[in-house]
C-alpha cells in the first residue's frame, strides 16, 4: 500500500533501504502483522478496543481524572479534529508533544497519530537550547504542548519551523501571541474522527536519544513496529491482562514509558496510572491509592522505594519492571527481602523501540539480564560482526520485528551492521543462554536511567566564563549505576573550591535538561592529551 503521507519529510529522510537491519517475524502473530499493509496503530489500540466492547472500561487515571476507553477515544478524537480542521494538520506532518504524564498526553499522542501526524513526545525538562534541535531536525510544524511548560517552547521556536501551537491548560505567565487553547478548541468539535489510512510502514512517532557526540539522533517507529512491541515482550515476559493497573516513573517521551505506561497497558485492555510527578515516595502513595499491580521504573528507584518494603507488602503489586539500566544482583536481592516481590529485568532501546532480552521474575538469574523475547534474536560479536562463544565478552547484536532507523543520521552505519543492531553494550552469554550486562561500549553516561552524552554537559560547561577546558565521563555509583563527573580547567582569576563547583552546576541545569548536570567536579590543571591534542578520556578513570 502506499504512503497515506503528504508530507514526506519521513520517507525521504529514511537510511538507505542497504543500512537497514535484516527484520525477522518469527510466529504467527508477528507473520500476519508483517502481511498488513495498511494500519494505524492509535486506531488498532484504541478504536479496536471499543469495538471489542472494551468502551466502559477504566482506561487512564490520575490523582484527579479516571478516563474510560470510551473517553479516552472521544478526547483523541478531539483532538485529531483540532489538528486537521483547525491547525492545518496535513498526514505526515511532525507534532512536536511536551508534558509531564498525563490523560491529555494520552490523548494527544494517539490523536496525533489517529490523523496521520507524526508524533514527536520531548521530555519536560528540555531546555530551549535542546527543544531547537528538535524542532530543526524534525522540521516540527505543530506542537502541542502544556501551558505550564511553555517558557522554553516559546524561546526555542523563534525562526524555528514551528507554525502552529495549541496550549493544555492554564498558562502559569503570559504565552504571548503563539497559540491558542488545545482544550477551548476541543470543546467546539465532536468526538467521532476516522483514523487516516496510514500503510504499516508509516512512521508513527519519533523518538530522541542522545549520541555520544552529544548531537541528539531521530529514531523512526513505523505503525507496524509499535504493534510488534505489542506482541513480543509484553505477551511472552510481562502477561498482564485486563484486570492489571498500570504505573511507573518513566515519561512517555521515554520508550521504556511510551510502551509501558500507554501502548501496553492498552493492548490488552487494562488501566494505566499516569503520574505528572513520580518521584519514589510519590510512587509508592500511588501504587497504594490507585491499588497498581504492575510498576515500571529504574534500579535507582527500586533501592529508593524498597526502604517502605513493609507497606509495599500489603499492597496489590504482581510484577515489577526494571530497565533503562543494568539491574545490578544487590538491588534485585535488596528488592526481594523489603516487599516479597521478585523482578523482571530488561534490556531495550530507543532504536528497537522496547525490551528484546528478559526474563520473568520466576525464571531470573541473579546478575543476568535474561534471553531473548521471543520474535527476537541476539548474539555477543568480536569487532568485525563475528559471533563469539559463550562465556567470551563482546558487543550485544540484535534483530527482529524492530529495528534502527534514525532519521537523516550518518551514525545508522554505526548501528546497524550486517544486518543486526549493534545496542553499545557489552555482554556476555553463558551455556544457559542467559545474558550478562558487562557495561557500556561507548561514552555514553547511563545514570539513573537517563542516557547522557558527555560532550553535550562539556559544551555547557565551557559557556561559563569560568572554564577554560573539561572533559566529562561516567563514574560507577551505587545508587543511580552511574553519575557524571567533570574535570575542568579553570581560567585565570578563577579558584577552585565548594562554591565554583555549585556554580557550576547551576550553570549547567540552567543550561540543559538539570538531569545532566555533573554530580562530582574535580580540577586539574590540565586535561590528559596527546601529542596531537586529542583528549585521552581514558586516563580520566584512574584520576581523583
Amino acid at each position: 500500500m502506499p504512503s497515506a503521507h503528504l508530507d514526506t519529510f519521513t520517507s525521504e529522510h529514511l537510511p538507505p533501504p542497504e543500512l537497514w537491519p535484516e527484520m525477522i517475524f518469527e510466529g504467527p502473530a508477528l507473520q500476519a502483522l508483517a502481511e498488513r499493509q495498511q494500519l494505524n496503530c492509535a486506531a488498532e489500540l484504541l478504536d479496536a478496543a471499543v469495538e471489542r466492547g472494551w468502551g466502559g472500561r477504566t482506561c487512564v487515571v490520575s490523582d484527579n481524572t479516571t478516563w474510560t476507553y470510551a473517553d479516552l477515544l472521544a478526547h483523541s478524537n478531539r483532538v485529531a479534529q483540532v489538528l486537521v480542521h483547525d491547525m492545518g494538520l496535513v498526514p505526515g506532518n511532525r507534532v512536536l508533544l511536551r508534558s509531564p504524564n498525563t490523560p491529555m498526553m494520552a490523548a494527544c499522542w494517539m490523536g496525533v497519530v489517529k490523523a496521520g501526524g507524526v508524533a514527536v513526545p520531548t521530555m519536560p525538562l528540555l531546555r530551549a537550547r535542546e527543544l531547537r534541535v528538535i524542532l530543526d531536525k524534525a522540521q516540527i510544524s505543530h506542537a502541542l504542548c502544556d501551558a505550564a511548560l511553555a517558557d522554553e517552547l516559546l524561546a526555542a521556536a523563534s525562526g524555528s519551523p514551528l507554525r502552529e501551537v495549541r496550549w493544555v491548560g492554564e498558562p502559569t505567565n503570559a504565552i504571548g501571541g503563539m497559540g491558542k487553547s488545545l482544550e477551548s478548541a476541543m470543546a467546539r468539535h465532536g468526538d467521532a474522527f476516522t483514523a487516516v489510512a496510514t500503510a504499516s510502514t508509516d512512521t508513527a512517532f519519533l523518538a530522541f536519544t542522545s549520541g555520544t557526540t552529544g548531537v541528539p539522533k531521530a529514531t523512526m517507529h513505523f505503525h507496524r513496529d509499535v504493534i510488534a512491541a505489542c506482541l513480543c515482550w509484553p505477551r511472552h515476559t510481562l502477561r498482564a491482562t485486563a484486570d492489571d493497573v498500570f504505573i511507573g516513573s518513566p515519561p512517555l517521551a521515554f520508550t521504556f514509558g511510551l510502551g509501558g505506561l500507554l501502548l501496553f497497558p492498552l493492548h490488552v485492555g487494562a488501566s494505566t496510572v499516569l503520574l505528572p510527578q513520580a518521584s519514589p515516595p510519590l510512587l509508592v502513595e500511588g501504587i497504594q491509592r490507585h491499588g497498581a499491580t504492575v510498576l515500571f521504573t529504574s534500579p535507582t528507584s527500586y533501592r529508593a522505594m524498597a526502604a517502605r518494603g513493609d507497606e509495599l507488602r500489603s499492597s496489590r503489586l504482581r510484577h515489577c519492571v526494571s530497565a533503562g539500566e543494568a539491574l545490578p544482583a544487590a538491588t534485585r536481592q535488596l528488592w526481594h527481602q523489603a516487599t516479597g516481590l521478585g523482578m523482571i529485568d530488561g534490556i531495550g532501546s530507543t532504536e528497537l523501540l522496547h525490551i528484546f532480552i528478559s526474563a520473568t521474575a520466576e525464571e531470573s538469574v541473579p546478575g543476568a539480564t535474561g534471553r531473548e523475547v521471543p520474535g527476537y534474536r541476539a548474539q555477543v560479536v568480536d569487532e568485525h560482526g563475528h559471533p563469539l562463544p559463550d562465556g567470551s565478552v563482546g558487543s550485544l547484536a540484535v534483530r527482529g520485528p524492530t529495528g534502527c532507523r534514525y532519521l537523516a543520521d550518518e551514525r545508522q552505519r554505526q548501528y546497524v551492521q550486517k544486518g543486526w543492531n549493534l545496542t553499545g553494550d557489552a555482554y556476555r552469554r553463558d551455556a544457559q543462554g542467559y545474558y550478562h550486562y558487562v557495561s557500556r561500549t561507548d561514552d555514553m553516561i547511563v545514570s539513573s536511567g537517563y542516557n547522557i552524552g558527555a560532550p553535550e554537559v562539556e559544551d555547557a560547561l565551557m559557556s561559563h566564563p569560568a572554564v577554560a577546558e573539561c572533559a566529562v565521563i561516567g563514574v560507577a555509583d551505587e545508587e543511580r549505576g552511574q553519575i557524571v563527573k567533570a574535570y575542568v580547567v579553570l581560567r585565570a582569576g578563577h579558584e577552585p573550591g565548594e562554591a565554583t563547583v555549585k556554580a557550576l552546576q547551576d550553570h549547567v541545569k540552567a543550561t540543559i535538561a538539570p538531569y545532566k548536570y555533573p554530580r562530582a567536579i574535580s580540577f586539574l590543571q590540565a586535561l590528559p592529551r596527546t601529542e596531537t591534542g586529542k583528549l585521552q578520556r581514558f586516563k580520566l578513570r584512574d584520576a581523583p
